[in-house]
């Protein structure tokens, strides 16, 4: 099945074809860093993240550009309230994204450029889009006359007589049109600026984007991402910008992930009505947040609350135990009792991995991938039971390939079974009141009562523990427990 993609510029799912044959660029517009990162951060790090994954996973060689805006009204805000500069302000947050990102296990862009390194660049830019006609110089300040771009409002759906209702113009705005927005914006008391050819001053944020994506990858490219809320006016001036310049199309995919709710609530910090994800990650596991996320298809809405979170963990957990249990997947070496199970296990194996890649290349369909991972460990766990089964190693090569790579891709269960789940032992058997002495003398107990014979007894035995929380299998490799179906 070939990739395919929504793209919000054409409102449909497109076949995926790179300007470049096995190589892709792709830019995601990153965080203005002034203070903690939030969940709505954490969903779209994770979706591109993933959709970086894939995308190599496909054998494409992946140019990817994720930028920090470090020059912004909001900075400057901090700055000032926190008696710092402005490029201390964003050193502190830059490191602090750092420390969330790595706990969520992303892999690192190719590039990530940040606004005031580049702003050679965005001063050339400008120029270039004052001789096409785009843009004016008042007072010190360049704005972008939006009246100029002909192609306005295509990827929104907006029309410049719809904004012309809304639009005016603020107080020190020397604009012609109040539809027209800043690129160069003249230096203030107190400000950080830079030299230009129209005074000292600093980039508007949309020339950034524009500045920093051509600059790395081109004046056309393939993939461009971000929230939903960035769709206007942000990235449609973003095309606006580099269309002007260029007068070649800018990028052939847009790619935007849906919002985040609190509580079925808009998440908004001016109302308090949101979490950070230094927050969740104190009280959850950081792969409990990523697998909430991409149980979601990532153009959809999500409601984030404490109970799918804890939700989330127990999937996570029973993952990682059914993970566990592979090892002690029989093989073949003993009578196989039922050569139609056998055949049953693999081609279900081979069921679920090709359901995998058919969820992702439909639109990165993570809920439907992680849908047949789950299947599969499920599987795991049916056959462990079944002392008629022993898959062949040719069997459990290809259940072990496949369960690596859905692994890799979604970066979920990344970490040694056991390690994981004996380092969170006691917090997991804390909440059932029960501690792992007590299950290992159950343990003892019921095979001493096996060996007499006293099945029944034994029985018993598992019955009551199974009751407390506790699943007790007995495998190929031995008796074994973990928490039942958390």
């Amino acid at each position: 099945m070939a990739l395919k993609i929504y793209n919000t510029l054409m409102q449909t799912r497109e076949d995926f074809k790179p300007l470049r044959p096995d190589h892709v660029g792709m830019y995601v517009c990153g965080v203005t860093v002034y203070d903690l990162c939030h969940i709505g951060h954490a969903r779209s790090a994770i979706v591109f993240d993933t959709i970086y994954r894939y995308l190599q996973a496909k054998g494409y060689t992946v140019d990817y550009v994720k930028n920090f805006t470090d020059i912004d009204d909001k900075i400057i805000n901090r700055a000032n309230k926190e008696g710092l500069t402005t490029s201390q302000v964003s050193e502190k947050y830059i490191e602090e994204y750092y420390k969330d990102m790595d706990r969520l296990g992303l892999k690192k862009p190719t590039h990530e450029p940040r606004a005031t390194m580049h702003i050679n660049d965005i001063i050339l830019f400008i120029k270039g889009l004052i001789d096409n006609g785009h843009a004016y110089e008042s007072g010190g300040d360049v704005y972008y006359a939006v009246r100029s771009f002909e192609g306005y409002g295509k990827l929104s759906g907006k029309n410049i007589e719809d904004l012309e209702a809304g639009a005016r113009v603020e107080p020190g705005e020397a604009k012609k049109d109040p539809l027209d927005f800043a690129l160069w914006k003249k230096s203030k008391p107190g400000e950080p600026s830079w030299e230009s050819p129209w005074g000292n001053g600093r980039p508007g944020w949309h020339i950034e984007c524009s500045a920093m994506s051509t600059c790395y990858l081109g004046q056309s490219f393939d993939i461009h991402g971000g929230g939903m809320d960035l769709i206007f006016p942000h990235h449609e001036n973003e095309i606006a910008q580099t269309e002007g310049l260029t007068k070649a199309p800018f990028v052939r995919y847009w790619i935007h992930n849906g919002f985040v709710q609190i509580n079925k609530e808009k998440m908004s910090k001016s109302t308090g009505n949101f979490f950070t994800i230094r927050e969740i990650l104190d009280r959850y596991e950081p792969q409990a947040l990523r697998l909430f996320v991409l149980m979601h298809h990532y153009r959809s809405p999500i409601d984030f609350s404490d109970q799918s979170l804890k939700e989330a963990e127990k999937a996570l957990y029973r993952g990682y135990s059914s993970l566990r249990l592979i090892q002690y997947l029989p093989v073949k070496g003993k009578p196989v009792l039922s050569p139609d199970k056998l055949n049953s296990f693999t081609e279900k194996i081979s069921g679920f991995e090709k359901g995998f890649y058919d969820a992702m290349d439909d639109d990165f369909n993570t809920a439907g991938a992680l849908s047949c991972l789950f299947d599969t460990l499920h599987l795991i766990n049916t056959y462990l039971r079944d002392s008629t089964l022993s898959p062949d190693q040719a069997a459990v090569k290809k259940l072990l390939g496949f369960m690596k790579s859905a692994a890799d891709i979604l970066g979920v269960f990344d970490s040694d079974p056991q390690v994981f789940l004996t380092s969170r032992k006691d917090k997991r058997l804390a909440v059932l009141g029960i501690t792992a002495g007590e299950i290992e003398q159950a343990i003892a107990n019921r095979a001493s009562l096996r060996k007499e014979k006293k099945f029944k007894e034994a029985d018993g035995i598992r019955a009551e523990m199974l009751g407390r929380g506790i699943a007790i299998m007995d495998t190929a490799g031995g008796t074994l427990w973990d928490i039942a179906d958390e």
